[in-house]
């Protein structure tokens, strides 16, 4: 399986996020691609230079237990992902009232912080967004400090946990 006939297959489906979870193809293989925790995505050892490039295979990325696909309606290859995917990038209110935040990933993917997209933490204490079907963000630094700059310290049956609210959904940061 090459990079140049998976792009060729993705780009035949059209512009919009094709409906992965609903395709069971053949595994097909394993490929030379790797995306490291940072985000960025290597193919062979190197870089890609072409956003538009991540984001159509990102538009094909299928996770199933723990283990990353890329899947077109006639072929499935394993790729190599160090931790999630996709990086929180940015953040905003969507509105003056700051009742709903908008946030990015490093491909551009923007939606709300809600109950669809809700912050989760793991086990060993890392943060990170439901992007799409099962497949995460993981939380920015710069994006963490900041919203633990927002929070608000609460008393839960966890301890003092930092909180904040987006889109009518209480997000919490973890215990202090």
């Amino acid at each position: 399986m090459s990079l140049e006939k998976i792009t060729a297959q993705i780009k035949a489906q059209g512009n919009k996020i094709p409906p992965v979870e609903l395709w069971d193809p053949d595994y097909c293989g394993e490929m030379d691609l790797q995306i490291k925790s940072n985000g960025d995505w290597y193919y062979a050892g190197t870089i890609f230079k072409r956003a538009t490039l991540v984001k159509l295979l990102a538009s094909v990325l299928k996770k199933e237990a723990d283990d990353y696909f890329l899947v077109t309606p006639v072929e499935k290859i394993k790729i190599s992902v160090e931790d999630a995917p996709f990086v929180l990038t940015e953040w905003h209110w969507q509105d003056e009232h700051k009742t709903t935040m908008v946030v990015s990933n490093n491909i551009g993917d923007t939606f709300m912080l809600d109950d669809q997209h809700p912050l989760l933490i793991t086990k060993a204490g890392g943060l990170y967004v439901t992007v799409r079907r099962n497949l995460l963000a993981k939380v920015h630094r710069n994006v963490y400090y900041q919203w633990a700059d927002l929070a608000k310290e609460v008393s839960t049956t966890k301890g003092t946990e930092l909180i904040f609210t987006s889109a009518h959904c209480d997000f919490s940061l973890g215990v202090i």
